[in-house]
C-alpha cells in the first residue's frame, strides 16, 4: 500500500530541480536555486511554482511553472498576471512555462497573451509544453523523476512494460514511491483498470485520494455551478463526462453520450463521472448504460 503522498507541483519539481529547469527552458547550462514563495493569495494555487535560476548567459531570473490538468482559455491572462506579480515581488525577469497534462479536444493552445486598448498593448509570451506530445523516453534519458508519474500519458507511454519500468524506479526510491498513486491514476487512461491493479498490487479505490482524481470531479461540477442554476449544473457535468470519456476511451467512449445526455439528475451524473475515472473497460461502461431505465424510454 503506497504512503499518503505529497503530489503537489512543488514536491514533483523539487525531486530534481536542475534537470527540471533545463527541460522546461531548454537552456543547457542553467542551474536551479531555491523554490520561492508565490504568495499572491488571489491568484496562486498549488500548481504554481517559482524557481530562482541562473545561467552564465542570462544571469539570475525566475522560472514560472504552471502545471494544469487541462488547458482553459483563462490561462494566458493568468500566466501574464502571475509573471508580472513575480517580477514585481522579486525584481527579476521571468521565464513562464505552461504545462498541460491532458488534451482538450482540438483546442489550439496559444503561446502568448495579448491585449490592445486604444493603442496600448500588453504582451506576455510563454512556453507551452503539452505532455501528450513529450516522448516517453525523456524522463528516463534525462533523469527527470518529476515526469515518471505521467509516463502513461506521454507520447508512446501506453505500453504496459514502460509503465512497469516507471513503477520500479518509483518504488526503489523512498522519495519517489509516494508518487505511485499518480502513476496509477494516469495509467487508467491507457490500460484497463484490472491491468493497472495487477501491476500496482493494491486496491484501486485508493485512486480517489489522488488530487488529479479530485480535480477531474471538480472540473465537471464547476462548469455547471458557475451558471448558478440546476440545469446549468447538469449540462456542465455532461460536458465533463464527455471530456473524460474522450480522454480515456476515445471515440468508443463518446458513443455512450446519447444515453448519458438523457439524464437530468446531477447526483446521478456525478456518480457516472466517478465510474468513468476508475472503470475497468469500455464494455463495463456500456453495460452500466444499457441497464439504466432511460434506455427503455
Amino acid at each position: 500500500m503506497p504512503k499518503a503522498a505529497d503530489t503537489s507541483t512543488k514536491k514533483l519539481i523539487s525531486l530534481a530541480p536542475d534537470n527540471w529547469v533545463r527541460w522546461v527552458t531548454s537552456i543547457p547550462n542553467i542551474q536551479a536555486g531555491e523554490i520561492l514563495s508565490g504568495e499572491f493569495q488571489w491568484i496562486s494555487r498549488e500548481t504554481d511554482v517559482l524557481i530562482r535560476a541562473r545561467s552564465p548567459e542570462y544571469g539570475d531570473f525566475l522560472v514560472l511553472n504552471e502545471l494544469q490538468l487541462r488547458y482553459t482559455n483563462k490561462m494566458p491572462r493568468r500566466v501574464r498576471s502571475y509573471a508580472a506579480l513575480a517580477e514585481e515581488k522579486y525584481g527579476l525577469p521571468t521565464y513562464p512555462v505552461l504545462i498541460n497534462i491532458l488534451p482538450t479536444g482540438d483546442v489550439k493552445i496559444p503561446t502568448s497573451f495579448t491585449s490592445n486598448l486604444y493603442g496600448l498593448r500588453a504582451i506576455q509570451d510563454y512556453r507551452v509544453i503539452n505532455l501528450w506530445e513529450v516522448d516517453v523516453n525523456v524522463p528516463f534519458q534525462q533523469s527527470l523523476p518529476s515526469l515518471l508519474p505521467f509516463v502513461p500519458i506521454l507520447q508512446g507511454g501506453n505500453d504496459e512494460s514502460i509503465i512497469r519500468e516507471a513503477l520500479q524506479i518509483l518504488r526503489r526510491d523512498e522519495d519517489l514511491n509516494q508518487l505511485e498513486t499518480v502513476l496509477a491514476f494516469f495509467a487508467t487512461f491507457v490500460l484497463e483498470s484490472a491491468v493497472v491493479q495487477e501491476i500496482m498490487r493494491w486496491d484501486m479505490g485508493i485512486l480517489r485520494e489522488s488530487p488529479w482524481y479530485q480535480e477531474i470531479l471538480r472540473e465537471g461540477e464547476a462548469r455547471g455551478e458557475a451558471r448558478g442554476e440546476a440545469r446549468g449544473e447538469v449540462q456542465g457535468l455532461i460536458t465533463g463526462i464527455a471530456m473524460n470519456l474522450d480522454a480515456k476511451f476515445g471515440s468508443k467512449g463518446l458513443e455512450l453520450m446519447p444515453q448519458i445526455q438523457n439524464i437530468n439528475d446531477a447526483e446521478e451524473l456525478k456518480g457516472i463521472l466517478r465510474i468513468i475515472i476508475t472503470a475497468n473497460t469500455i464494455d463495463d461502461l456500456q453495460q452500466i448504460c444499457k441497464s439504466r431505465p432511460f434506455n427503455q424510454q
